[in-house]
């Protein structure tokens, strides 16, 4: 059975299935609702039943306490519907209302899509969850050493771990010990959601992706997101490389195609054994060459900084896209120490 669900004082509705708890269908739907543990434990999630009838479902008892049940009080990551429902409850509209949280994790695996990218799954501890945005990134904190940001290349709604895409910088401390030294299993911290690279959701502008290499992991997680959450919006993917094994999550961009969103790779050097039959060149000059006017569009741009700053200087001031519409998170590398 399915029911409506309308949050106040946003009068935001959505509809429910009995079988969905209301912070998942929340979510499904595009709507943010403060969490973090998703499993009945820290109360981040409480909010009120002002009409309807629910489930409570399972959550520690001094986590939602009589007196606030009393109240109509819920916790949204555990409760269910029985009836339609009006709540009362706080939405996260920007990166400001999501907590900045230190936290430990594991890695709980290790995948080489291409020989120089680490993908690394991160596992929380049991009963927490980190909040967050999809096309942010998080500081993996090191000892005596200076963070290393790395976007997450999830999208919210598929939690139960976190991705990094990490590239092997000759001379990195940090990407020599992941690729040489680091095991499943072992113990790190970090610190996030951090940045302001995610999706606007207050327009129906379509959109223009551009990435050069590991640029693609929070490309991912915006994309990933906006076709959960049935985002029409009209989409194009530019995905940059030098040759074909940059582009190290190919078949992934080819299923989005057949998801309605538009895809153009491009190598700047393919080589022989590429065999490469696509666009060439610049990923930004892909665009160019594509659309004579962006001044109804908005771009989502991330990758090494000279393509970033390229395709801001060069669409701004040659295709009319207008500045507070490009939206970009560059990968700068720290130096050895």
């Amino acid at each position: 059975m399915t029911f409506t669900i309308v949050l106040q004082p946003s009068e935001h509705r959505f509809p429910i299935e009995e079988n969905e708890t209301i912070l998942e269908a929340a979510i499904k739907h595009g709507y943010v609702l403060p969490y973090s543990c998703r499993d009945g434990v820290c109360g981040t999630c409480k909010g009120k039943v002002v009409q309807g009838n629910v489930d409570p479902g399972k959550y520690q008892a001094e986590t939602l306490t009589d007196t606030e049940k009393s109240a109509g009080m819920i916790l949204f990551c555990c409760a269910k519907p029985l009836s339609d429902l009006v709540l009362e409850c706080r939405e996260v509209s920007a990166a400001r209302d999501i907590p900045v949280k230190t936290m430990p994790c594991r890695v709980q695996k290790m995948e080489k899509p291409a020989p120089d990218v680490m993908v690394l799954s991160l596992k929380l501890p049991t009963n927490e969850r980190l909040q967050f945005l999809a096309g942010q990134y998080i500081d993996v904190l090191l000892k005596d050493q200076k963070p290393r940001s790395f976007s997450l290349g999830n999208a919210p709604h598929d939690d139960s771990v976190l991705e990094l895409h990490i590239r092997n910088i000759a001379g990195g401390v940090f990407t020599h010990h992941v690729f040489n030294e680091m095991k499943e299993r072992d113990l790190l911290r970090f610190k996030g959601p951090l940045g302001t690279f995610f999706l606007r959701e207050d327009t129906e502008k379509p959109i223009i992706f551009v990435a050069s290499g590991t640029g693609f992991a929070p490309i991912k997680a915006i994309i990933e997101h906006a076709l959960f959450t049935g985002i029409k919006r009209t989409m194009h993917f530019y995905w940059g490389g030098r040759k074909l094994s940059d582009l190290y999550m190919l078949e992934k961009a080819r299923e989005w195609e057949r998801s309605g969103i538009k895809f153009t790779p491009v190598l700047s050097e393919a080589s022989p054994e590429d065999a490469w039959q696509g666009r060439t060149g610049f990923v930004h000059q892909a665009v160019l060459d594509d659309y004579s006017d962006l001044s109804e569009h908005e771009v989502y741009a991330c990758g090494a900084p000279v393509v970033v700053e390229a395709a801001h200087r060069d669409f701004t001031t040659r295709r009319k896209l207008p500045v507070d519409a490009f939206f970009s998170d560059a990968f700068t590398f720290a130096p050895k120490n």
